[in-house]
């Protein structure tokens, strides 16, 4: 039975690796096919009409939301779980108050981009500016970018110190610091509320809207993957550099790395201010999306679902918590027709991929290396004996 288990465990992981070793052996010309190929599959899927894939579509489901919705829904969720990649995957570190990043990035265009949000009203008042007044889509974009950075860094100076649970107990405070302010800061954020009119890339939401509008979402889908394209491409070029390996290296081992002249205080805070622009990034478009935000759209249990992307997925692949984030995103609204039950057939299924699949889903080339490694080493323990 041992051995029966042994070699299906090197199966699985042959499996992966063969695949990745697959794609590497084809000329660079085969590589642009594919990922051409790939990324007009992505752009196609809100028009998702082929024979025999249409059971796919959420909408062909009785209660189904709508389809290109879901998909706009799995694009932030795989921004966001490539932005917590950075963190968790690369750097090592258990961050549980991601929600926080994402609840400031979405505020970001609220409280700058609508007319109904209290500081936009101020500011008009002091400076004597038209009722319409508002700091355009583009620039919002910015402030929220810089924001979360800046809280990234905040938060990271004082207590990237610690190690451990100790940690994510800390980070989890933050996300429901950010939270609770946003509730209780009436004069800030409106409290319970909310804030609507949030602008899209036409400006606040009308029957003007040719585009980025309410119902259509579609384009929202685009943008969205598009964001997701030139950041995954952007993060790979990072964790290939310098900055990416003083990651790795501080992942496995922090105090062996600070010995070979690795600072492991700068890379992680670079992890975390990353990281923090990437989720401020998601809950920038997430706020615009939908045209109102309130507080209880930020909450804890959130904040697990996105750690549980990455860990689901494979911590350290990008490829790998893509997938989960797709999968978490996707699966609760194709159990739609289970309606109460969908949430528990969700969670039965994650414990079951945790049992079975402890690395991921798709693990990094590292933990599948590690993986091949410790199966070889038992096989040799017997013939040692």
């Amino acid at each position: 039975m041992i051995d029966k288990i042994r070699s299906a465990d090197r199966r699985r992981v042959g499996a992966l690796t063969s695949v990745g070793d697959r794609w590497r052996a084809l000329t660079k010309w085969q590589q642009a096919i594919g990922l051409a190929a790939f990324v007009a599959i992505l752009y196609y899927l809100p028009l998702l009409g082929i024979p025999g894939l249409t059971w796919l579509r959420t909408d062909s489901i009785e209660g189904g939301n709508n389809w290109a919705g879901v998909l706009f829904v799995c694009a932030i969720y795989v921004l966001v779980a490539i932005g917590l990649n950075v963190v968790v995957g690369l750097a090592g570190l258990l961050d549980l108050g991601y929600i926080g990043f994402f609840a400031i990035g979405a505020y970001s265009v609220a409280l700058f981009g609508s007319v109904n949000s209290p500081v936009v009203k101020w500011i008009q008042q002091e400076f004597n500016l038209p009722p319409t007044w508002a700091v355009t889509w583009a620039i919002c974009l910015f402030i929220a970018i810089v924001l979360t950075m800046i809280s990234g860094v905040l938060l990271g100076w004082p207590t990237l110190r610690l190690r451990g649970d100790y940690l994510a107990i800390v980070t989890l405070g933050f996300g429901e610091i950010i939270r609770i302010v946003a509730r209780n800061a009436t004069g800030l954020t409106n409290g319970p509320v909310g804030i609507s009119a949030i602008p899209g890339p036409e400006g606040a939401p009308s029957a003007d809207n040719k585009v980025f509008g309410l119902i259509d979402a579609k384009p929202w889908y685009w943008l969205a993957i598009t964001f997701v394209l030139v950041m995954v491409f952007l993060v790979r070029r990072l964790e290939h550099s310098r900055v990416g390996r003083a990651w790795l290296a501080v992942r496995e081992d922090e105090d062996a790395a600070a010995v070979m002249g690795v600072y492991p205080f700068k890379f992680k805070l670079w992890a975390f201010a990353i990281g923090a622009a990437l989720g401020g990034l998601s809950g920038f478009l997430f706020g615009s999306r939908n045209a109102f935000i309130d507080p209880t759209q930020f909450n804890a249990n959130l904040s697990i679902l996105f750690v549980a992307m990455v860990v689901v997925g494979g911590s350290g692949n990008m490829i790998g918590v893509s997938l989960g984030a797709v999968l978490l995103a996707y699966l609760p609204e194709r159990f739609r027709d289970f309606a109460d039950y969908r949430w528990l057939v969700f969670g039965l299924a994650m414990v079951l991929v945790m049992i079975l699949r402890p690395q991921g889903l798709v693990p990094s080339r590292r933990r599948a290396r590690e993986l091949k490694d410790r199966a070889a080493e038992a096989e040799e323990v017997p013939a040692r004996v």
